[in-house]
């Protein structure tokens, strides 16, 4: 069809047919509301449980711990929002619009309008360089090829013809005699008639399979929540026992309500959410420094228990930039490197155009750099003519004017390049090996030939060609590449390469990178071919999978998550987005990541690195290292606070601990377990290991022992001194003095102690200091000398001074009660370490 003979759409056919359709849009983006995503803040269990807590302060008539504790809601919901909306604002700079402007034909002439004015129907003018706005059928072209790695995965630019050669894509998802939209014209020009816009293309129709998935929670979350839910019901039963016991024992119901009240305050564990949501935004706060943006902050800690990183390879793995790997010439196959033919050099400039749009050529051309210093002498002679490069013979050439006649520099795939040129049957059988042993590199193969002319001729087979050489080249791997993916098998972390690329050339990187699984493909036909069953099993034992489509890369991921993995997925194109959406955790690319991937993915990588990935990962598990590390030290400082305000009624004592006396060491422990231990250094070994079982809970039975213990030691530190003076005569303001400094000096060292797992106490002189702990420490013994030791501070704290040689008793008791634990870490470290590397060792070997 002929382009004066089209006529486009009329004004009122546009108007008709957009009331039917709708925009040409692919991802609906609501106008952020600050103050809705504020309120959206509040819909997490965590910050309703927060809440909820202040409420039953409240109720029972406790309006001052009410407040603080409403001040610590505000304080992380504001957290929370200013991170998500921080990030919201960050995604909006990083989209770009699919085709902003494009020339359609309408009502008879040509007019530039906006690209989601299109309808089907209209026809479109796409040049070089332009992005493809709707699905189209192409109808003429002009030398038109198209980049759809970010639909298919392939670097490899598609040529476009119109429909009457629609034999040749017989059978093909991606079919040569159309256009989709999302995707990038190389070169050439096309005219096209649209078929589907908006969500009826098939980026729109993965952009709504993303939006039809559901959230899943995050496994942190969800142990959170089971742990929370343990504590409340144990406190609320322990408050309910308490207030009956008591009456029962001294008949005061007055006494009784002030005990459980007391009781209910030391048990309520608030600093669980506020753990959990404070570590994961300061967490995502440092990982936007190192060019990681969370768009979701629980997902931080999934990262760090991720155990398959499923990565794309063009663009991720891989440069996305074509590069000259081998070159044959002479009888002699060398690396680009060693390149040193100045002959050959100049065949391969000639033979492209100059400064050149296309990837391959760009490639050629800059290979000759190190053997032609100055191409201008080259780039002043007269071209001739031009034999353009033709998608059914694959090859072209450059005709240049000489003195005594003409030089023809040719260049093309092997198979047309060959037979042209005069070969003795050994010889060609030579090259025929070479060219096999690039092509099982899964490198791409260009020949190249020469001739001297008298005459100049139309066609390239007029020409008595000689060859000259073959250059292999590849789209290769990113620096640091093979040592980020040695560094994720260190830790346990299986690479699985999915690709849309032939699976030759997957199999290439999948070796030069150093999969695991390294000598096996499956491809998505044999994906089709698979029960889910199947597909769970081969996914065991496979790294590298090409040849896939969108619906391959959600089956794989899903296969992966059902054999009990957790799956971090990263990619770029849309046809990477439905795999990063039902991933445990998606990982699109910042700089050529399409709108639709970054829309689908739970985190962006500002710099497309994949290094950054394992960076991230190590940050991942500081971060849930150091949750756990918090939650211990909650539970441990909690044991004896609840153990006095539950024991004091029960021996008929007065109450150690006030109201007033738990608000002071909330002040003291919110700080403490919130920011303290979120600044503390990832453990030296915290990629050695394994990643964690899913199923692993969030405190162990190890865990579990060090709690009890610890707790009940900080107990009897402060219950049995104060038992002691109570009974011996002394004042009951000195003896909870004592009790309250034994107590507030114990949880210092606690937090000391447990700071890390394997470093000892005297290394906290020799190692950079943690700001936060050095201050929120030096603050909490302060307050309690303050309370101690200032007369008006006595009066509200019913506290009194204590004699120097008493104060030094307390505080060598409060060291000796938490500090023992060193003698413990001496011996537990070393095992601990040693059983999880050889976990990682066993697991490898029975890989």
């Amino acid at each position: 069809m002929e382009c004066e003979n089209l006529k486009g759409l009329t004004t009122d056919e546009v108007k008709e047919l957009q009331k039917r359709y709708g925009l040409n849009e692919f991802v609906k983006n609501e106008k952020p509301n600050p103050i809705k995503k504020f309120l959206g803040v509040f819909k997490e269990p965590m910050f309703l449980l927060l809440v909820g807590a202040a409420l039953l302060y409240f109720i029972l008539g406790e309006p001052r711990e009410a407040g603080i504790l409403l001040i610590f809601v505000v304080f992380v919901a504001t957290i929370t929002f200013v991170q998500e909306w921080k990030t919201e604002k960050t995604m909006n700079a990083l989209k770009e619009l699919t085709s902003p402007h494009v020339t359609v034909l309408r009502d008879g002439k040509k007019e530039v309008i906006k690209s989601f004015e299109l309808v089907p129907g209209d026809i479109v003018f796409i040049s070089e360089g332009e992005r493809i706005p709707a699905d189209c059928i192409v109808i003429e072209t002009s030398n038109f090829s198209v980049d759809e790695s970010v639909l298919t995965g392939e670097s490899e630019h598609v040529f476009k013809y119109a429909a009457k050669a629609e034999d040749e894509s017989k059978g093909d998802y991606w079919r040569t005699d159309m256009l989709y939209a999302g995707t990038l014209s190389v070169f050439g020009t096309c005219t096209a008639k649209v078929s589907a816009t908006g969500f009826s293309t098939e980026y729109g129709k993965i952009s709504k399979a993303i939006s039809e998935t559901k959230e899943e929670l995050t496994p942190l979350q969800k142990k959170t929540q089971h742990l929370v839910k343990i504590l409340a019901i144990a406190g609320l039963v322990l408050c309910i026992m308490v207030i009956a016991l008591t009456y029962v024992y001294n008949h005061d119901i007055i006494q009784s309500i002030l005990s459980g009240i007391t009781l209910a305050m030391a048990i309520i564990p608030e600093e669980f959410p506020v753990v959990l949501t404070v570590f994961l935004s300061l967490g995502a706060f440092r990982l936007a420094k190192n060019n990681t943006l969370m768009r979701k902050v629980s997902a931080v800690e999934t990262l760090g228990a991720a155990t398959v990183l499923g990565v794309d390879k063009t663009g991720t793995i891989t440069k996305n930039l074509m590069e000259v790997r081998k070159i044959f010439e002479a009888g002699k196959l060398s690396d680009s490197k060693s390149f040193s033919s100045e002959k050959l050099a100049e065949l391969m400039i000639m033979s492209c155009e100059k400064d050149p749009y296309d990837p391959m050529e760009k490639a050629i051309v800059d290979c000759t750099s190190g053997v032609i210093a100055d191409r201008h002498k080259i780039y002043n002679l007269d071209i001739a003519h031009k034999i353009a490069f033709d998608s059914k013979t694959k090859r072209m050439a450059n005709i240049y004017t000489l003195e005594n006649g003409y030089y023809v520099a040719a260049k093309g795939s092997p198979e047309t390049i060959l037979p042209l040129c005069k070969l003795r049957e050994a010889e060609f059988n030579r090259v025929q090996a070479v060219i096999d042993n690039l092509a099982s590199r899964g490198l791409r193969v260009l020949a190249f030939a020469e001739d001297y002319s008298d005459g100049l001729y139309e066609n390239l087979e007029e020409y008595s060609l000689s060859f000259k050489g073959l250059v292999g080249l590849q789209d290769p791997p990113k620096e640091g590449v093979e040592e980020a993916i040695e560094l994720c098998r260190k830790a346990g972390i299986r690479v699985v390469m999915i690709t849309g690329d032939y699976s030759k050339t997957a199999m290439a990187i999948g070796n030069e990178i150093g999969l695991q699984f390294k000598d096996l493909v499956i491809t998505g036909e044999d994906i089709d071919n698979m029960s889910e069953e199947e597909l769970k099993a081969a996914v065991k034992h496979c790294d590298i999978f090409s040849r896939v489509i969108p619906e391959h890369k959600m089956k794989i991921v899903k296969a992966l998550k059902a054999n009990g993995e957790i799956v971090a997925m990263t990619g770029d194109g849309v046809n990477d987005a439905p795999a990063l959406k039902n991933a445990d955790i998606g990982i699109a690319m910042g700089k050529r990541g399409t709108e639709v991937a970054k829309e689908a993915a739970h985190m962006i990588l500002m710099d497309d690195n994949f290094t950054t990935i394992v960076r991230s990962v190590k940050d991942g598990r500081r971060i849930f290292d150091n949750i756990r590390k918090a939650m211990v030290y909650i539970m441990v400082i909690h044991i004896p606070i609840m153990a006095l305000a539950l024991f004091s009624p029960l021996f008929n004592l007065p109450q150690i601990l006030l109201p007033v006396h738990i608000v002071l060491l909330e002040l003291i422990i919110d700080p403490t377990c919130s920011i303290v231990f979120e600044g503390e250094e990832a453990e030296p070994y915290i990629m050695d290991q394994p990643p964690r079982s899913p199923n692993e809970p969030l405190l162990t039975k190890v865990m579990a022992v060090k709690v009890i213990l610890q707790g009940l030691v900080m107990f009897a530190a402060a219950f049995v001194p104060f038992h002691y003076l109570v009974d011996s005569g002394i004042s009951v303001e000195i003896a909870r003095s004592f009790s309250l400094m034994t107590l507030i000096v114990s949880n210092v060292v606690l937090v000391l102690v447990n700071r890390s797992n394997t470093q000892y106490l005297y290394k906290v002189f020799k190692e950079p200091t943690n700001k936060a702990r050095l201050y929120i420490n030096s603050l909490a013994l302060v307050m309690i000398f303050a309370i101690v030791y200032i007369p008006g501070l006595q009066s509200i704290f019913k506290t009194a001074a204590m004699e120097p040689a008493m104060l030094l008793v307390s505080l060598l008791l409060g060291v000796i009660a938490t500090g023992w634990w060193e003698v413990v870490k001496l011996f537990s470290a070393k095992t601990e370490i040693e059983e999880a590397v050889v976990k990682l060792e066993d697991k490898y070997d029975t890989n």
